[in-house]
């Protein structure tokens, strides 16, 4: 995909990136990685407590326990496959060891975003069966609204405040600064990733442990 990408793409926007095609190419792939890992964990576990239904009406286990094992085991695979080559294409292009740690901080509020939206998902898909397939809409509406192919900066002002409702949006700008630059992150960049995180993450355990004692009856 970064391929393709850059191929379609990287002349027409390498300009936003110093003129060079590989640092497009770097920018895709930091965005890619980013709206792949949520897509996957949370697609994965909006059907993960109704897929184990007749497990969960045999055995007593915290329902919780299904779509945070997705998102957990997805944060394994990213860990051991594509997170030492963000960790060495961070120390190559920022030649700051201290970027090289903070980058993990924006995947870590990625994480935590991706724990509350899994809780959200997996309590709605009890009550509602088709939600997957308007949920594959709404993941392909964060993707196109996050700057994953194109620089932020070709967005119109007038519609920029809009996409900052994207919470990947700040992941992937608050990655690409600490990646592309020298200097110290911006920590209000930082702060505010978290920020989001946190508050979703509030909210999939409120709106989890309100539903839940519904989950048997319907499963």
């Amino acid at each position: 995909m970064t391929g393709i990408y850059t191929a379609l793409f990287g002349a027409e926007f390498a300009s936003y990136y110093n003129d060079s095609l590989l640092s497009y190419a770097m920018a895709a792939f930091l965005g890619l990685i980013v709206i792949h890992f949520f897509s996957a964990s949370t697609t994965q576990a909006l059907t993960s407590i109704v897929s184990n239904g007749t497990l969960l009406n045999k055995i007593k286990l915290p329902l919780s326990i299904f779509p945070v094992g997705i998102v957990t085991a997805n944060t394994v695979q990213f860990t051991t496959g594509v997170l030492p080559l963000v960790l060495f294409l961070t120390l190559l292009k920022s030649g700051s060891w201290v970027n090289m740690c903070m980058v993990i901080l924006p995947f870590i509020a990625l994480i935590i975003i991706c724990l509350g939206i899994a809780l959200i998902v997996s309590g709605l898909y009890v009550f509602f069966r088709d939600l997957q397939y308007f949920y594959e809409l709404i993941t392909f509406s964060l993707w196109i609204s996050s700057p994953v192919f194109y620089p932020p900066d070709i967005v119109p002002e007038a519609i920029q405040p809009f996409l900052k409702f994207n919470p990947l949006f700040i992941i992937i700008d608050s990655i690409r600064q600490i990646v592309f630059s020298s200097h110290v992150p911006y920590w209000s960049v930082v702060f505010s990733s978290f920020s989001t995180a946190l508050l979703i993450l509030a909210i999939g355990l409120a709106c989890f442990h309100c539903w839940k004692t519904q989950y048997m009856d319907l499963l």
